[in-house]
């Protein structure tokens, strides 16, 4: 097999409809059609880490500079650039002798990164609890009651689950932090509350829309902090 690999099944080629369009020509288009500015090294960086964190590139997979370049139809630069930054974000490993593959989590990793978003979690919830208007409230509530409706469907529930958790963390106002919970949040494949049941989940969310009902500082710190202590069991 060449270093490229079957075309059929490729994800990066899979974004143009014909195969001829390459992933950062039509990530290109899409921003300048909203007016933004975008490098080379941007394009290839936010479309690689889609493709990771969607899990459609799965752990191991070789990222090859040659493959790449081609595939986006750029020069290795911005390729090397764009791999340096995921491997940052701690998506992607680099080895001398084997070059960039996509990043395997072993479970004690994991088990650190729930431990650094717990402090982060009890951080953005007091942050948010003192900054949150009326209809900001009224809109987590909103999302927690589709959460609780979805119970059934895992990936719909990941997804709303998603969005009520991130719209509190907009709350507390802070642009860096929401920066952090958002790569935080990339380093688990299936999400903080993969192996939780959705019941628990539920229960759980309940527990943090009634603590920023009646906002105290420190009780709002230990439910959030608990809410993500308590998946480490679910790693063992």
């Amino acid at each position: 097999m060449s270093e490229a690999g079957d075309p059929a099944d490729n994800p990066l080629r899979r974004h143009g409809d014909t195969g001829k369009q390459s992933s950062s020509a039509i990530r290109a288009s899409a921003l300048r059609a909203r007016g933004k500015y975008v490098s080379k090294s941007d394009m290839v960086t936010d479309v690689l880490r889609e493709l990771i964190t969607d899990r459609r590139l799965s752990p191991g997979t070789p990222l090859r500079q040659r493959h790449l370049a081609q595939q986006f139809d750029v020069s290795y630069t911005p390729v090397r650039e764009a791999l340096r930054r995921l491997e940052s974000e701690g998506l992607v490993v680099s080895d001398v002798h084997r070059g960039a593959t996509v990043a395997r989590t072993e479970s004690t990793e994991l088990e650190e990164n729930y431990r650094i978003l717990a402090a982060l979690d009890a951080l953005a919830g007091s942050l948010a609890s003192a900054k949150m208007t009326d209809d900001d409230l009224a809109e987590i509530e909103a999302l927690h009651r589709q959460v609780a409706a979805c119970r059934t469907d895992h990936d719909q529930f990941a997804e709303v689950n998603r969005r009520f958790h991130f719209r509190i963390y907009e709350c507390a106002r802070s642009p860096m932090l929401l920066l952090l919970m958002r790569l935080l949040w990339r380093s688990f494949p299936h999400g903080p509350e993969a192996g939780r049941s959705q019941q628990e989940s539920v229960r759980k969310h309940a527990q943090i829309v009634q603590a920023l009902r009646r906002p105290n500082a420190e009780d709002v710190a230990a439910i959030f902090g608990d809410h993500v202590l308590s998946c480490i069991k679910y790693l063992r």
